[in-house]
């Protein structure tokens, strides 16, 4: 059996409470096997400030958004702004909720999922309570896909774009594999230059090793899509009959999410000559 220091990424041991120096994770209650542990809501903020910006609110559960706030009040904060990753139910259905409890903004950048006037934007730097986080556009697993830098802590914050744990879903066909793969890349970059060095992502554990995680992602895009490619050419032709070949060792329950994945592979296949 693999230990957890030389898995993909170096995953730390558990889920939720402090992970870096500026972020504490609030796990919220709803594992499944699409979810893993559940939805990280995250708490960052500059450790000598009063104020806190939260990132991906998670699901519409009273218990767990008062719980965010419960634990912001133990360290002392306030919450100012509210952020999300990307528009997924699991991460944002309890944003409005959140808001009224807050009294915050909600900034997004799918103009539908906002609560304000503002949004967020490729390059956009926001800075509450002296915190600094960058805007990293990744779309790929839903095209409305967030990242944020937290220069600071060497850390960013993915959403689903990479899971503490396992790979993530291209979600088809508001996903798109080639978008995702360059997202990838533009992550792949930012720990290559030193400036990031662990990934708070929206579920599953921190990972302390991001080039590590990143090129583990990568690697494994070329396989599936390798798979797939040579599923289709021994005649699997449907997004399910791929799925029941290159996908036979996966859990059933998560062979929808994988024909999702699937979808994409085949559209990109079929857009760069390949099928």
């Amino acid at each position: 059996m693999m230990t957890a220091a030389i898995l993909p990424g170096a995953p730390q041991p558990s889920v939720g409470g402090p992970a870096t120096a500026r972020a504490v994770c609030v796990l919220a209650p709803n594992p499944s096997p699409m979810t893993l542990d559940g939805t990280n809501t995250w708490l960052v903020s500059e450790p000598d400030s009063d104020l806190a910006v939260a990132i991906d609110p998670g699901p519409q559960d009273e218990a767990h958004l008062r719980n965010v706030l419960a634990v912001a009040e133990r360290l002392g904060k306030r919450v100012a702004l509210t952020l999300l990753t990307h528009g997924h139910p699991d991460h944002a259905a309890g944003a409005a909720r959140f808001a009224e409890l807050t009294g915050t903004n909600v900034r997004a950048l799918d103009p539908a999922l906002r609560l304000g006037d503002e949004g967020l934007a490729a390059g956009d730097v926001i800075t509450t309570g002296g915190l600094e986080l960058r805007v990293v556009p990744t779309p790929g697993h839903t095209a409305d896909s967030l990242c944020f830098q937290l220069s600071a802590d060497r850390a960013v914050l993915t959403g689903d774009t990479v899971l503490g744990r396992g790979t993530t879903v291209v979600a088809y066909p508001d996903g798109r594999l080639g978008d995702y793969l360059d997202s990838l890349r533009h992550l792949r970059a930012l720990t290559a230059d030193g400036s990031v060095e662990t990934i708070l992502p929206g579920h599953g554990p921190v990972l302390s090793d991001a080039r590590g995680a990143v090129e583990y992602y990568l690697a494994h895009r070329a396989h599936r899509l390798a798979q797939v490619e040579t599923a289709v050419e021994q005649g699997h032709t449907t997004p399910a009959q791929v799925v029941a070949h290159v996908y036979a060792d996966v859990d059933r329950s998560l062979w929808p999410a994988a024909e999702l994945s699937v979808r994409a592979q085949l559209d990109y296949l079929r857009e760069h000559g390949l099928i």
